[in-house]
């Protein structure tokens, strides 16, 4: 399981693990549900009903959650849960749900930003109505937010791969992984040289002062952060320097100013 969520399985959640074949539902849009769940092991696709055809919303992957809205909002299911591959979860009830947050905020954190992108596509949604924009998306599409490219000459770079990330000059960059659950993507993405998935979501960022770099590790990332070796400590600003290794959780990167 990914570091974020290795505690849910602990035992004091006594969580239930529940297995599902390849193209089993989980649950169906519209059930009653009062669990929720997390992958263990395999993949999960999120997929809604629309006008007769089935569109996948979001595939999740190990340590990822779903299913939370209805502990929550003691409602039906708004969409279809369905096991993409051979897959293990571990079912959270609503008695041990509160347990958890407690065990692991970083958990109610990520669902209140779930929450918040839905907000802020709804706001989307409706002020384009209002407007009359031609540009409307079709029903039941959600446009993906923008992101400003990062530009500039400096830089990291995945020396074992070659993939390297610009970073902006301008700006602070965040490093991390693509969150599925709220849609939330890093400035760096760093999920396709983090094949463990030793990085947090929101591991860190590095931005500029003047003509020095730095890199602070945000409260909460696990596996740590180090700069050519050295361990750095939450929430304290690193300087960085060009040539300087720089490694999240297992992923080491080589950064570069010019």
């Amino acid at each position: 399981m990914s570091p974020e969520f290795r505690a849910t399985s602990a035992k004091p959640y006594k969580g239930r693990t529940v297995d599902f074949e390849e193209g089993e539902y989980v649950f169906r849009e519209g059930d009653l549900g009062t669990e929720m769940f997390i992958i263990h092991e395999g993949q999960v696709e999120i997929v809604q009903e629309l006008k007769g055809r089935s569109r996948t919303l979001a595939t999740l992957e190990k340590g990822d959650f779903f299913g939370e809205m209805s502990i929550l909002e003691e409602l039906p299911r708004n969409a279809s849960a369905r096991a993409a591959t051979h897959t293990k979860l571990i079912q959270i009830n609503g008695a041990t749900f509160d347990g958890m947050l407690r065990r692991n905020p970083e958990i109610g954190v990520r669902i209140m930003r779930k929450l918040s992108r839905r907000v802020r596509e709804t706001d989307e949604l409706l002020n384009r109505v209002l407007e009359d924009r031609p540009d409307l998306p079709a029903e039941g599409q959600a446009e993906e937010p923008q992101k400003d490219e990062a530009v500039g000459p400096c830089r990291l770079e995945h020396l074992e791969s070659g993939v390297k990330f610009l970073l902006s000059t301008d700006r602070s960059c965040t490093l991390g992984r693509r969150d599925p659950v709220t849609g939330i993507s890093p400035d760096v993405d760093l999920t396709s040289v983090d094949e463990d998935r030793s990085s947090s979501r929101r591991h860190a960022k590095i931005y500029r002062e003047g003509e020095t770099y730095f890199v602070v590790e945000d409260i909460g990332a696990t596996n740590g952060t180090y700069v050519n070796s050295k361990r750095i400590q939450a929430g304290v600003p690193a300087e960085i320097r060009s040539g300087d290794a720089v490694r999240f959780g297992l992923v080491e990167l080589t950064f570069f100013a010019e």
